[in-house]
Order: structure tokens, then C-alpha cells, then sequence
């Protein structure tokens, strides 16, 4: 018979290795696996082959089996990148994106001095150019400044 003294908790009783292998333990594994795979360690069929059983692995056992006979961490392994946010996609380069919106926008003005004059001396065209042009480049500053500054506030606060 064992007394109360004699129970083990359900925590103590399981080793690392029969614990259930998580994304991120996976994600850390197959990393391992492409630097080591990088730096000629590993052939191109078993490192498909190891990055196979990663996939299907259940527990941290089932993992290390995957890196077996590979050093913890290769030199050159790196962690791998974060997720990107869930929400409004950005824009890659907003800054590149705004300056080329006003050298456009810049050049139109001394386009509309050089359109031929009508009878008054008033630019055929050129405030329609002018407007057109005037009315795009502000609905892209809204569409891309407005991400920044949300950014931005959300860093400050």
C-alpha cells in the first residue's frame, strides 16, 4: 500500500521528452535543420526527411530524434522572424512611395506654365491638370500617412 507521501504529481512523473512538441519548438527545429542544411551538414534528401519527421512530430522526443547527430545550434542558425500583425496590410516603403508622389506632383506645376496659352493667357487645361493632380497626391497622403501616424501613436503611447 502506498501512503500519501508516496504520490507523485502528474508533472513529475513525465520526462521533457514525452511532453507535446508545440509550434514554436517545431519552427526552432526545422531553423536547426536549414542552417545545418546551409553549411553542408546535412544532404538535400535528409534534410527533406528530417524536416518531414518535424512536421509530424507530437512530443519533444519525436523533435529531438529530427536533430539527431547535429550540434544544439549551428553558427549560423537564426531565430526564426516573427509573424507578421494580423489587421490592414502596410505598404513595403511608404517614405519611397510619398517622395515619388511629390516629385510628380512638383513637376506638374512647371508642366502647366509651359501648355500652350489660351486667348486670355490662361493655360489650356492646366487647372484641370493642376486640380486632377492636386486632388490624387492628397488622397495619397491620406492613404499612406495615416498608417504611419497611427504607428507612430501607437509606439508613443
Amino acid at each position: 500500500m502506498s501512503g500519501p507521501g508516496d504520490q507523485r504529481s502528474a508533472s513529475e512523473g513525465r520526462s521533457r521528452g514525452d511532453l507535446r512538441a508545440s509550434h514554436a519548438d517545431r519552427e526552432r527545429v526545422i531553423g536547426t535543420l536549414k542552417a545545418a542544411f546551409v553549411q553542408g551538414m546535412l544532404a538535400k534528401d535528409e534534410f527533406d526527411l528530417r524536416v518531414g519527421r518535424a512536421f509530424a512530430a507530437r512530443t519533444c522526443a519525436e523533435l529531438a530524434a529530427a536533430t539527431a547527430g547535429l550540434p544544439a545550434m549551428p553558427i549560423a542558425a537564426q531565430p526564426p522572424k516573427p509573424a507578421p500583425a494580423q489587421g490592414e496590410p502596410r505598404i513595403p516603403r511608404p517614405g519611397t512611395v510619398l517622395t515619388m508622389a511629390t516629385v510628380v506632383y512638383a513637376a506638374v506645376w512647371p508642366v502647366v506654365f509651359f501648355l500652350p496659352k489660351n486667348g486670355e493667357g490662361d493655360p489650356q487645361g492646366g487647372l484641370a491638370l493642376v486640380t486632377l493632380t492636386s486632388f490624387f497626391y492628397v488622397i495619397l497622403l491620406l492613404l499612406i500617412g495615416t498608417p504611419i501616424l497611427a504607428d507612430w501613436l501607437n509606439e508613443r503611447w
